[in-house]
Parts: structure tokens; C-alpha cells; sequence
């Protein structure tokens, strides 16, 4: 096995902390169907990471847990531990809401389904033989998680910056959730580039992954909204569309299409590393504000004092 890349390129030293999984949680009992008011399409483009996640980041979990062994940095295997550990939480947290869905009558089974098979079934493990098989599938499930983790910060740093669903009255518990999981996603934006620089680290294998990733998730969010669209019991013939997406990104109820398309440029860069996107000090603030983050760490502080 040749490393292509021995040594992982830091970000800024000043800006890392150790990475730990805060025991959120959240209720639902208060949140409406369209919490961002009037404005079921943003709510529901945004609805579809609580059908992607819970089984997406399982799947970050199970890879990562594989490739342990593969790596040689104790700073970084100490990041990983902390990353799994955020990502389980997310998971749990995300599908902690589906039973709330499916309470104001939208069961989300049918896609969630198709979820759960693309990533247990298409990019799961394989019957492959130990050696260079193996090792390759590896690798391409390692590269294709770190573009991933590269739109998954660059939504928690939209999210944290979101001002216009504040302004609209979004749900309060619902933004706690997105912005606690966001701060986190911009709190460990580095991990998973660095392991794959760490385990791989090739240029063709990063772009070619990158489109499958980027691929696959635009697939699979338009198609999650519009499933969203369709059996909304409080809605009649109602569609989502490109254009809708555009507009609401022009009004900042949505990622903006500009912003995401000059993301692009960006992970493919050479010159690429996660810390340019995003702040840590602006998650780190956030995280020590969210009544979800800060009920977890008072509980945690609680039990430290108790034993």
C-alpha cells in the first residue's frame, strides 16, 4: 500500500479543538409542519436532511470505523474517534424527527427506504477479496465522504449565517437543530479531507469522487423535496422546481445557487483545504449559545459531579 500523501497538511492549529459528541436533544411537540411560515417549499427542501442523514452518516460511521487502522497520525485518529462520535449524534438527533412527520401525516418510509439501500446496499460493503480490492473500495468510499463533509460545511456555514429565517419566524426548535448540527459540521470541517490526504490522497481520485458525490446528492435532494411536495396532506398539485430553489436562495431562505456553484471551483483546487471554509470561533460561539448544545453540556457536567 503507497501512501501518495505521508503527511497531513494542518489547517490552523489556532483554530482546532478536540472533538466530542454533545448529547443533544430535542422536542417536537411545538414544531408546525411548515415551520419556516408560508413557505412549504424552503421547509421542505430543508425537511429532506432528516431523510439523508440518519442513514448517510451511519455510513460515514461504519467506513471510518474501517479505516482506524489505516492511520498513522495519533492527532488525527483522535479527531476521527471525535468526528464519529458528532456524526452518530447527528444521526440519531435527524431521526428523532421522522416519527414528528409522520404525526402531521407525512410518513417519509418510501424514500427513506431508497435511502437506507444506496448507502447499506450500493456503497456498503463488498464481497471483495482482502488486498487491492478491497483497499480500492475503501479508499473510494473514504474520498467520496470527504467531498461530502465539503457541502456539509458549507451548509451549517449558510445555516449559521441564515439571518432570513429568523426574520421569516422559522420554528426556534428547528433551528436550534440545524444550527447546532451545522456549528458542528464547520467545528470538524477538516477531519475527513485530512484522512483522505492522510490514507490517499490522489488528485483523480478526489475529482472523480467528488462527482458522484455531488451527482448523487443533487439527485437525491430533488428528489426528496419533491416527494416532500407531493404528500404534504395541507398541499394541492404542488411541485418544486429549479426555479423555486433559485428564488428562495435569492430571498436567503435557501443556499443561494451562485454560492453553491462556486463551491465547486473550490474543493477541486489543488490548493483546497476545509479551513477556508467556514469559521471555527463562529460554531464554537453558536454551540455555546444552542439551548440543545448547552442542556447536553450541563448534563454531562451533571454527571461528572455526581460520580
Amino acid at each position: 500500500m503507497s501512501h501518495k500523501q505521508a503527511v497531513v497538511p494542518q489547517g490552523d492549529d489556532a483554530e482546532r479543538v478536540p472533538l466530542a459528541a454533545r448529547k443533544v436533544s430535542f422536542s417536537w411537540e411545538g414544531t408546525p409542519l411548515h415551520w419556516v411560515p408560508g413557505d412549504p417549499f424552503s421547509t421542505h427542501t430543508i425537511n429532506v436532511l432528516h431523510l439523508l442523514l440518519p442513514a448517510g452518516e451511519r455510513w460515514f460511521v461504519h467506513v471510518y470505523r474501517q479505516v482506524l487502522p489505516h492511520i498513522r497520525d495519533e492527532r488525527l485518529r483522535a479527531d476521527v474517534i471525535g468526528f464519529i462520535g458528532q456524526e452518530a449524534m447527528h444521526s440519531q438527533a435527524h431521526d428523532e424527527v421522522l416519527p414528528h412527520l409522520r404525526e402531521q401525516g407525512l410518513d417519509p418510509t418510501p424514500y427513506t427506504a431508497q435511502v437506507d439501500w444506496l448507502f447499506e446496499k450500493l456503497l456498503g460493503d463488498r464481497t471483495l477479496p482482502p488486498g487491492r480490492a478491497r483497499h480500492w473500495w475503501l479508499m473510494e468510499r473514504v474520498a467520496i465522504i470527504a467531498a461530502i463533509e465539503h457541502y456539509t460545511a458549507f451548509l451549517g456555514n449558510w445555516v449559521l449565517n441564515a439571518d432570513e429565517l429568523d426574520r421569516r419566524g422559522a420554528d426556534p426548535t428547528m433551528l436550534d437543530l440545524l444550527r447546532w448540527h451545522g456549528a458542528e459540521e464547520v467545528e470538524h470541517r477538516s477531519v475527513a479531507f485530512e484522512l483522505f490526504l492522510h490514507v490517499d490522497g490522489g488528485y483523480r481520485r478526489r475529482v472523480r469522487t467528488w462527482a458522484t458525490a455531488f451527482g448523487a446528492l443533487l439527485f437525491l435532494w430533488q428528489r426528496g423535496t419533491r416527494f416532500f411536495m407531493a404528500n404534504d396532506p395541507t398541499l394541492v398539485d404542488a411541485r418544486a422546481s429549479f426555479k423555486e430553489f433559485y428564488l428562495r436562495g435569492r430571498r436567503g431562505t435557501l443556499p443561494a445557487t451562485g454560492e453553491i456553484v462556486k463551491s465547486v471551483p473550490r474543493y477541486l483546487s489543488r490548493a483546497y483545504h476545509p479551513s477556508q471554509e467556514g469559521s471555527t470561533a463562529q460554531a464554537l460561539a453558536y454551540l455555546a449559545s444552542s439551548p440543545a448544545a448547552r442542556a447536553a453540556d450541563q448534563a454531562a457536567g451533571g454527571g461528572k459531579g455526581a460520580a
